[in-house]
């Protein structure tokens, strides 16, 4: 018999798996919901010396506890720290880990790292103590920890009226994982509406950073639910069969090859000679006098250790080699939006590259576009709300215009294209949409295009059928050809090239 111990997201406990632990029940299998120290019914007035550590020897306990011969941990959110330290502990024991819309955390990662409200950053980083609480979110906060999509208003008021303050030590000490949890087979499942996918995941994988390589080993499975952050919640039933399923080994397996990280552009461009400045790299035409730039700005967030950088990609040597045969300088940049909290710091990085262009003797500095890339194009925010007169279009390809439904406070309000469309004037907006988006992001470029059509903004759509997000690598046909084609055209129309 396979029994399931369950540990779930900060500020609750083993109450918030009722509906999903019957159902494990009647399916057959045991279900043991984890209360961790310091969140119980009699939780303690302080912290007084609960961290990290603590929660992962409750997890132990709850182990030791079963008899059934396999156990599944499984964790949602905060609480895949504590199971991965245990597992490490009784790696034995464990037939499977799932990680419940959780993080990928890694050796000597606080939990803190990956939760998404910056005021609880800042609450705790002055900490010294060792009985502080992280207050529990009141009713109009829990968005900010997990999209609710999907979870009525009954178990939204129950979340909010049982859940209580967490030590703050428990998201501050560094998680200490083993050799022996490396080696155990693990599960994914990934909530939609709180904006992860599997088709994300195997995008990130594909693009490889070794940290995410792990996952495209066979005994890791994913499954998804069209659901937000708090399944247990919004589908209970739902959640109970995907978890039943990864315990019988069940799930998608990804399938990312060594050919599809050695991708090609889809056109066929000719080499061009490149010059690399600092962060910068300019392809260069064969042309006399000063000519007008492309910039092209990537997306992310990517790690700080991906190899090879994003303007050493194929699809990024391939846009700045296509700009210089059709005679502008193509202007890649490597900006450092390596988490969710460095668009401040991308932003710097995109104006430090423009007027490095601009000051070049070979660029007219005042014919001038701008191209973003999926979450990059949160980015042309700060160009939309002020353009400069030598600015003479701004482009996106299959961009995020808003944040994610799990990024909320954690994105500067000043990156939010939908409202600084409303004052770009008349400044153009050349738009690739892809038939296949991610709904996620789907969503974001709706937005956007409302936004748009309430102010008149001129904004050119290139529809591209039946393509992909990343598509200039994935999907080689005749439909992306063109939409990429009249995209560049659609730009140098505006620069007057």
């Amino acid at each position: 018999m396979t029994a399931f111990v369950l540990v779930s997201e900060a500020f609750t406990g083993g109450w918030i798996w009722q509906e999903v632990a019957a159902g494990l029940r009647s399916a057959g299998a045991e279900a043991h919901p984890v209360t961790l120290t310091g969140l119980g019914d009699g939780a303690l007035p302080a912290g007084r010396g609960i961290d990290l550590e603590t929660h992962v020897e409750d997890v132990v306990r709850a182990v030791d506890g079963v008899d059934a011969p396999e156990v599944v941990l499984v964790g949602h959110g905060y609480g895949i720290h504590p199971v991965l330290g245990a597992a490490g502990r009784r790696a034995g024991r464990v037939a499977r880990i799932v990680y419940l819309d959780s993080g990928l955390p890694q050796d000597g990662d606080a939990p803190l790292k990956v939760v998404p409200d910056p005021a609880v950053h800042e609450l705790l980083a002055g900490w010294e103590g060792d009985d502080a609480l992280v207050p529990a979110p009141v009713l109009d906060e829990w968005e900010r920890w997990g999209s609710l999509d999907g979870v009525p208003q009954e178990a939204l008021e129950r979340l909010n009226r049982l859940a209580v303050p967490q030590p703050a030590g428990t998201f501050t000490q560094p998680l200490r994982l083993t050799e022996e949890v490396r080696g155990l087979p693990t599960t994914g499942v990934l909530c939609n509406a709180n904006g992860s996918s599997i088709e994300m995941v195997e995008a990130f994988v594909r693009l490889g950073d070794p940290k995410l390589r792990a996952l495209a080993d066979p005994r890791v499975s994913f499954f998804e639910l069209p659901t937000g952050h708090w399944p247990m919640l919004s589908c209970p039933a739902e959640l109970t069969e995907v978890l039943t399923r990864a315990a019988a080994g069940e799930g998608y397996r990804l399938s990312v090859d060594e050919e599809s990280r050695e991708a090609t552009f889809l056109l066929d461009v000719p080499e061009r000679p490149r010059e690399r400045v600092g962060r910068v790299d300019l392809h260069l035409p064969d042309a006399d006098g000063p000519r007008p730039a492309v910039v092209f700005v990537h997306g992310g967030p990517f790690p700080a250790g991906l190899r090879p950088t994003p303007r050493d990609s194929a699809t990024f040597t391939g846009y700045g080699r296509y700009a210089a045969s059709l005679g502008v300088v193509g202007v890649t940049v490597d900006h450092r939006l390596h988490d969710l909290a460095d668009f401040g710091r991308a932003a710097e990085d995109v104006a430090a590259a423009v007027e490095l262009v601009r000051a070049d003797p070979r660029v007219d500095g005042e014919r001038v576009a701008l191209w973003f890339f999926s979450g990059g194009g949160l980015l042309s925010a700060d160009w939309l709300s002020a353009p400069p007169s030598w600015l003479r279009c701004v482009a996106a390809t299959y961009p995020v215009l808003a944040p994610m439904p799990n990024w909320p406070g954690t994105v500067p309000d000043r990156f939010r294209p939908a409202e600084a469309i409303q004052r770009a004037g008349r400044l153009p907006f050349v738009l690739s949409r892809v038939e296949l988006e991610r709904p996620e992001i789907a969503a974001t470029v709706v937005e956007f295009l409302a936004a748009a059509e309430k102010c008149a903004a001129p904004v050119e759509i290139v529809d591209v059928p039946l393509a992909h997000h990343g598509f200039e690598t994935l999907d080689h046909t005749e439909e992306t050809r063109g939409a990429v084609e009249r995209a560049m055209g659609a730009v140098l129309g505006h620069l007057g090239g």
